[in-house]
């Protein structure tokens, strides 16, 4: 078959109106923090139902800053579902919390209800106080169900919503990032996310104290707010008034600003979401249609959850290796000889030896069967109509079926 042109596993969609938005700032006064960061914080709360959302150098940082803002520390533990990026245990570990891992569906990779009671109930005597629901690939999470447990063990609920721009569910009624069964929401806008802008990020949450101290921490902790000086001699002049270039730091923070730069991309880029998020439903129901066509139980899109629209990231499939004789390897190398990109989303967190050296060997099958099985093929705005079915064409032949 003719290879065509190489089709990663994803890619960024950027036109001639983002490149001249980003033309214009640097025409003009800002680079850094300037006004267009809150005019795309304004366009983001907007765009997923929620009161307030707090922009961030990357998403790694925005679950860093939630973790912080929740106030989590060494004596807390947080419950992570073991099908996710390193970033949403990671970012307990960075404020000194422990995480407990817990299995998910192998037909979806997404943390269960029964996932979650299941690690509750085995942990009764630790002091467990959060939960990170991932909503893996675009698909979201039983938000109500976990909610409704995390009320009945009193845990605070970050949504890592990364992949999950765009994505609504109880058909149409919620949005992810509106924050409605949760304390806060995590956004990713890395180069292949629905929303790129290059590196970047952004919390939501329809809680004011906890998005003020975000607004806080993500730079450096500096307060400017008169009426919080602690320091009145130094903090106002003789007159009463405080003095302007005055500034206090009451806890340590971090420099997790966004750039103007940046922005001024997310914010053209915001304006196409619902472009983005079709495009890439029409190239996931092409794909879906055509592997209904194929014959065969070894290849099969992940199980889709009811009564969600998903704003995919990924288009994950499930393949029986061993069934077929082959390994992923095999299958990932001819499919780059027929410039077909596609990677693995992710090695469960409980087996990277990180976790496996401070929590010992954990048994989790639901993640371990997905892992086993999984398969990231392209999928990206900018693929042709023709595309799904060229990888489809070349993953039989990578696979010899």
């Amino acid at each position: 078959m003719s290879s065509g042109n190489y089709l990663p596993y994803g890619r960024h969609s950027i036109d001639e109106q983002d490149i001249e938005a980003v033309n214009e700032v640097l025409r003009g006064n800002w680079l850094t923090t300037g006004p267009l960061i809150e005019k795309f914080e304004r366009a983001l709360g907007q765009k997923v139902r929620s009161k307030f959302a707090a922009s961030c150098s990357n998403g790694t940082a925005g679950l860093h800053l939630a973790a912080l803002a929740l106030g989590l520390g060494s004596d807390d533990v947080a419950v992570i579902p073991a099908m996710t990026f390193l970033a949403t245990a990671n970012a307990v570990r960075f404020v000194g919390g422990e995480v407990v891992f817990a299995d998910v569906d192998p037909k979806t990779g997404l943390m269960r209800p029964e996932d979650l009671k299941r690690v509750l109930d085995s942990n009764r005597s630790r002091k467990i106080t959060a939960v990170f629901p991932v909503h893996l690939n675009g698909q979201a999470v039983d938000m109500p169900s976990i909610s409704e447990i995390a009320r009945d063990f009193d845990l605070r609920v970050i949504e890592d919503a990364c992949h999950a721009l765009g994505t609504t569910f109880g058909n149409g009624d919620m949005t992810v990032g509106d924050c409605h069964y949760s304390d806060m929401a995590v956004f990713s806008f890395h180069a292949v996310k629905t929303v790129a802008m290059g590196e970047g990020g952004a919390v939501t949450t329809k809680d004011p104290r906890l998005h003020q101290r975000i607004i806080r921490l993500r730079s450096h902790g500096m307060i400017r707010e008169p009426e919080e000086f602690q320091q009145l001699e130094e903090g106002f002049d003789g007159t009463g008034k405080a003095n302007p270039w005055y500034y206090e730091m009451h806890e340590i923070g971090y420099n997790y600003r966004i750039t103007d730069i940046q922005c001024a991309l997310g914010l053209n880029q915001l304006a196409k979401l619902d472009q983005f998020v079709a495009r890439r439903q029409d190239l996931v129901t092409a794909y879906d249609t055509l592997f209904t066509q194929l014959d065969t139980a070894v290849v099969r899109p992940i199980q889709r959850i009811a009564g969600v629209r998903a704003g995919w990231h990924l288009y994950p499939v499930l393949i029986d290796f061993d069934a077929l004789g082959i390994d992923r390897a095999t299958v990932m190398h001819r499919l780059l000889k027929l410039n077909i990109g596609s990677q693995v989303h992710y090695l469960p967190l409980h087996l990277q030896p990180y976790y496996r050296k401070r929590y010992g060997d954990v048994s989790l099958p639901g993640a371990e069967g997905y892992y086993a099985r999984v398969l990231s093929l392209p999928l990206f705005p900018g693929m042709s109509n023709e595309d799904p079915q060229r990888v489809v064409d070349a993953l039989q032949e990578a696979l010899q079926i």
